[in-house]
């Protein structure tokens, strides 16, 4: 009886196609509940790249979970008595997807056991034909948390502190990185080495001469050496495959050790690969085994659209929006129909090749990160305030102005013997703020007229923009502290960055020039 695959969905189909790959190259299959208890994720949140889970009480009394990962389980299960054991699964599994949680299908495959340097290559290849399987063109990014951890371990940081860098490189966010590099004081030999690693990509040959420039110490020359050799050993497994090397691609350090990679399909908007070698995440079961693997996030394949030769440029309404098509106009990247009298949002200059929309200010980072703007001019108060999974490339050095806190003159937060009340249309920026300094407080949300809060007594404070401070002064107010100084930013959706890198990082330059 012969079998009729057009009846399948695409994720079927993927699914068949998937098991057949990793079946061939002998790995079987692991089958697992969709339960757990709550307590194998509380105990490693950080693995996790998400907070909320679904939890409810079992028959037991014991406080259950609806699967959030796969890995995890499979780790949990397997034992830890040498060999090398090649698991491959297929699974739903139940995380948040923006506000509402959604079930999503995750291939996958894990190696544990004794790892090394060809089934390192092999892990890669097979992650390489696994998005050749969901769709064309591809792209698959390497990167190495010991050359990462190697050049923060030359440096007396607080945990905090690499937070800070490990966020900033994964942006690609220079400006940033050389701000905290001055505030921390930080060796400028150091700023050097993290903003050439941030901004380094491309095939192991072509960058590796820069890395080797940079390296400092036995950490960073480990990460190099195991890089080529994985990428000698990749060459030998499929001739068609390279190393492409993207240092932006960061993980938690307390969980991977070595290569961590992503990949990319055109058209979709974020990665639909994520995977590495996360050695230590076994440390913490008590395990001395090794474990690469990685995850295929099937449900992307629903956000599929097709893409042109435009680049797409998202600008926000208003003088932020003016000034910022004006610098484009100036790099060459006019579009004439954008100044005409008309309710048109949406204008293209396909002998610029460049298409414009208008968006409300604050809709610029969804519209960027979720793909439908391949870059966009955000302010940093918004970036801030929403933390968007974007690139951000540049300062554009305009609608400058500063997130500060405020309150009535005279008033003296820190002699106040409560919990400090805060009014804020940016409750993000006032938390993160206010928590590290180790304070108490119950945030108002307000959406205009923040200044009148304190002088109602319905706040103590406000965080707030402040551009000139006249409103303040009017009103018998006063800046108590700036937390961050404000302009507007150039940001790019990361798939869209790797699939149209010549056209975006051309138009960079001749925006610099």
């Amino acid at each position: 009886m012969n079998f009729n695959t057009d009846v399948l969905r695409n994720d079927e189909r993927a699914i068949m196609c998937l098991r057949s790959l990793y079946k061939r190259f002998n790995y079987t299959e692991f089958r697992m509940s969709r339960f757990e208890e709550y307590g194998l994720y509380a105990d490693n949140k950080a693995f996790l790249s998400f907070g909320d889970i679904v939890t409810f009480t079992g028959a037991s009394g014991k406080l259950m979970a609806l699967r959030p990962d796969v890995t995890l389980s499979i780790v949990k299960s397997t034992k830890d008595e040498g060999g090398l054991k090649k698991l491959y699964y297929n699974e739903n599994i139940y995380r948040p997807d923006g506000f509402e949680f959604k079930e999503q299908m995750q291939v996958g495959l894990e190696c544990i056991g004794e790892i090394d340097t060809p089934l390192t290559a092999e892990v890669l290849m097979l992650a390489q034909r696994s998005l050749e399987v969901l769709g064309k063109p591809t792209h698959l990014d390497v990167s190495h948390m010991g050359f990462i951890s190697g050049l923060l371990s030359n440096e007396e940081l607080t945990t905090e502190q690499s937070s800070e860098i490990l966020r900033s490189v994964s942006e690609k966010n220079i400006p940033e990185l050389s701000r905290i590099c001055k505030e921390y004081n930080l060796s400028n030999a150091f700023a050097e080495r993290i903003i050439t690693l941030a901004s380094l990509r491309g095939s192991y040959e072509k960058v590796s001469e820069k890395l080797r420039s940079i390296s400092i110490n036995d950490t960073t020359e480990a990460a190099l050496n195991e890089l080529e050799e994985v990428g000698k050993a990749l060459h030998k497994a499929d001739t068609k495959i390279g190393l492409n090397l993207d240092f932006s691609i960061v993980n938690d350090l307390s969980y991977y050790s070595g290569i961590i990679f992503q990949g990319y399909i055109e058209g979709i908007p974020t990665k639909i690969l994520s995977g590495g070698r996360y050695d230590k995440l076994l440390r913490k079961f008590g395990k001395c085994s090794g474990a690469i693997g990685f995850a295929v996030y099937l449900d992307l394949l629903e956000r599929h659209t097709p893409t042109d030769k435009l680049i797409n440029i998202a600008l926000p309404k208003g003088r932020l929006g003016d000034k910022a098509y004006a610098i484009f106009e100036k790099a060459g990247y006019g579009c004439p129909s954008i100044n005409e009298e008309s309710r048109k949002l949406v204008f293209e200059s396909p002998e610029n090749g460049v298409r414009y929309f208008w968006v409300k200010p604050s809709d610029v980072p969804i519209y960027v990160e979720r793909g439908a703007a391949d870059i966009g001019v955000a302010g940093k108060d918004i970036l801030l305030e929403y933390s968007p999974d974007v690139y951000e490339l540049m300062d554009f050095d305009i609608g400058k102005c500063r997130m500060c806190v405020a309150a009535g003159k005279g008033f003296v937060p820190e002699g106040l013997n409560r919990t400090l009340r805060v009014a804020t249309k940016f409750p993000g920026i006032a938390r993160n703020y206010y928590e590290k300094l180790g304070r108490d407080i119950d945030i108002i949300g307000l959406n205009g007229s923040i200044e009148l809060a304190p002088i109602l007594g319905l706040s103590d404070v406000i965080v707030d923009i402040v551009e000139s401070g006249k409103t303040l002064l009017e009103n018998d107010l006063e800046t108590i502290e700036t937390i961050v100084d404000i302009s507007a930013r150039l940001i790019s959706n990361k798939a869209s960055y790797k699939f149209n890198f010549k056209a975006i990082n051309n138009l960079c330059k001749k925006i610099k020039t």
